[in-house]
């Protein structure tokens, strides 16, 4: 049994509106397959970032036959932010994992601005508020708890599930919260964001995270060798400096590291020793990525690899008779058609062959393929037949003559390929239709729901009340220590620490950490520091408790 949070309430129903921003434009209960009492003990969460349906259906045929998920179907979700019809990844990763809506780029925090119909607006003290997520309730009850991504595990909407931050953008907070969540399992890409460097995505601070992680007991493993030797009960796995490979690419370019069903295997193997329970999260990210690129091919390549470790989840599922898995996309992209301007006639007569054996052809993705550029562009048609699109027209050939760099070849490419496969792209941008739903196990989710009541169904299946576990993580610093001195040290701009001066005690927390520091001496928490974006320090009632030297 894992220590619990002291004084923390984790029983009783979650309210509908956590903060009053939860609220959809139709008020939906979730509802559940079974009518019994019983709740999981296990919950994994998987998404599907920026998956359109047709992106699904494109996969099914690609594939030529069902898709795991299928079996799975349960509703839709309704996907909005509190800004816009359309939602970025990281207020959709904060409504499902928070149960509250929130702004674009806001990761873990309440917006500051609210126009969308139906969503309440949020006091002005509350704009930017860290809230707590499920897997910081699962791991406060006891449970075991891992994330697991193909982007960097500080992208949007793993950070969602982990992190708290005004901006998706600083890899710096978020990694340095990851680190001091003590998550037992973490496996996927970002290694560039755990170590000081010169690279974009390097550590400014000067800390080195991975050094932490070894004192912190972490097997840290670099490869998909590493992975399925390790034994380790907590496990952190980062095998890019960045992004992990596409699944059809990976054989070809980076053949050392895991597929996403692979490290969802190793992480629930992991977790589910633990007795009480376990919480872990999945993420394929990179489906939108794909459709950003108008990729059809890479869209392809990972919903399946998607579909696989859903696959693994269930075989788990129903082996353990204890577990819930929800699987669902955050948000369309791309406006994906199957069917385009050449299929305006005889649509209805076009055999799915002139849909999938254009695509067939392809070896790579499309960020495979043009990986395999040469330096001054000389074999763009070597690149284009990797792409699936050899025998050049001469009028494709002109179209591919003109690029001028590897934006342009990307482009061209991506657009012929649709043109040859008879498939239609309207942006390159997120959509704004309602996604599917697909659940497994006990006390599974059914109907239409709003993302917001995604994690609030998840919560209460773990007797987690996600408002209540707010207000005991996240406290404005002046409130929890009233009567006490607080201040900020900046001498280290990079890393500020709350101070906190008690009669005689001193105790100081650094920011983005677990950690309370008394006369030299390290005491671990149950929740990070966070700093918002008006420089609000937020602690736990554990940090005032440390202030008041009860524990």
């Amino acid at each position: 049994m894992k220590k619990k949070l002291a004084g923390i309430t984790l029983a009783g129903a979650v309210a509908l509106a956590s903060f009053g921003v939860g609220n959809s434009l139709i008020q939906t209960e979730a509802k559940v397959e079974h009518k019994s009492a019983k709740k999981p003990q296990n919950v994994i969460m998987m998404v599907m970032d920026g998956t359109s349906s047709n992106a699904t259906t494109l996969a099914r045929w690609y594939k030529g036959k069902p898709l795991h998920m299928d079996q799975l179907m349960a509703g839709g979700v309704r996907a909005y932010s509190a800004e816009s019809a359309i939602t970025d990844s990281a207020p959709a990763a904060t409504a499902l994992a928070t149960g509250n809506k929130s702004n674009s780029g806001y990761v873990g925090v309440l917006p500051s601005v609210v126009n969308t119909p139906g969503v309440k607006s949020v006091e002005k003290e509350d704009q930017f508020r860290p809230v707590a997520n499920v897997l910081e309730g699962a791991k406060l009850s006891g449970r075991a708890t891992g994330i697991v991504a193909t982007s960097e595990i500080q992208h949007a909407t793993p950070a969602g599930f982990s992190a708290h931050n005004y901006s998706r953008d600083d890899f710096q907070t978020l990694a340095e919260q990851q680190v001091y969540q003590n998550i037992d399992v973490v496996l996927g890409g970002g290694k560039q964001s755990l170590l000081p460097g010169k690279e974009e995505k390097s550590r400014k601070d000067g800390e080195n995270l991975v050094n932490v992680l070894n004192k912190r007991g972490y097997d840290f493993v670099e490869n998909k060798k590493e992975l399925e030797q390790s034994r380790a009960k907590k496990i952190w796995g980062s095998f890019a400096d960045r992004d992990l490979a596409y699944d059809m690419d990976r054989p070809q370019t980076k053949a050392e590291q895991p597929k996403l069903s692979q490290m969802t295997n190793k992480a629930i193997t992991t977790l589910s020793k633990d007795k009480d329970g376990f919480f872990l999260f999945v993420e394929g990210s990179k489906t939108d990525w794909a459709a950003h690129a108008n990729d059809p091919i890479g869209m392809i390549s990972d919903v399946l690899a998607f579909d696989e470790a859903v696959g693994k989840a269930v075989e788990f599922a129903k082996k353990d008779g204890n577990t819930m898995v929800i699987a669902i996309a955050d948000h369309g992209n791309s406006g994906l058609s199957i069917g385009n301007a050449n299929t305006t006639k005889g649509y209805d007569t076009t055999p799915v062959s002139a849909y999938i054996d254009p695509l067939k052809k392809a070896k790579m993705t499309l960020e495979g393929a043009t990986s395999k550029l040469k330096e001054d562009l000389s074999n763009k048609e070597e690149v284009a037949a990797l792409y699936g699109l050899s025998n050049l027209t001469s009028e494709e050939k002109a179209q591919l003559t003109k690029t001028r760099d590897k934006k342009e070849i990307s482009a061209t490419l991506s657009k012929l390929l649709a043109n040859r496969a008879n498939l239609g792209f309207t942006t390159g941008g997120h959509t704004g239709e309602d996604v599917f739903l697909y659940s497994y196990g006990v006390n599974r989710p059914t109907g239409h729901f709003d993302n917001t009541d995604i994690a609030k169904h998840m919560a209460k299946s773990m007797n987690i009340n996600l408002n209540e576990l707010t207000n005991e993580l996240f406290i404005e610093a002046n409130k929890a220590f009233k009567g006490s001195k607080v201040a900020v040290d900046s001498k280290d701009k990079n890393n500020p620490v709350l101070v906190v001066t008690n009669n005689k005690r001193t105790v100081r927390f650094p920011v983005n950490k677990n950690i309370a520091i008394v006369n030299g001496r390290e005491i671990q928490m149950d929740s990070v520091v966070v700093q918002d974006k008006k420089n609000r320090f937020f602690v736990s009632k554990q940090a005032q408790q440390i202030v008041k030297n009860e524990k």
